[in-house]
């Protein structure tokens, strides 16, 4: 599985927003995906790392959600994705 939306379509993925809760409140949300600032990934590394599927994360523009893949592919990772900009994981997850 390469693209997005067959990760979403499949149903076995978990969305993980690294964007500040600051942005949150002014841009927006998605119901389903859980919230971890790109600065505390490796502190809270552990929430990631047990999760089962496919692990889509995404920002506002799409750069920190690639900085998140990288680190996550450092630590050996496979089953991690870059959704983007929120404005682009929201029109994929309306389109699934």
């Amino acid at each position: 599985m390469d693209s997005i939306n067959e990760i979403l379509s499949s149903g076995d993925y978990h969305l993980i927003d690294v964007r500040e809760p600051m942005e949150l409140e002014m841009d927006g949300k998605i119901e389903d995906a859980r919230n971890i600032p790109l600065g505390e990934l490796e502190e809270r590394k552990q929430e990631v790392t047990n999760l089962n599927g496919n692990i889509i994360f995404f920002c506002r523009s799409g750069n920190r959600s690639g900085k998140a893949v990288d680190y996550f592919k450092s630590q050996g990772m496979t089953n991690v994705y870059n959704g983007g900009g929120y404005g682009d994981m929201k029109n994929a997850l309306e389109q699934n």
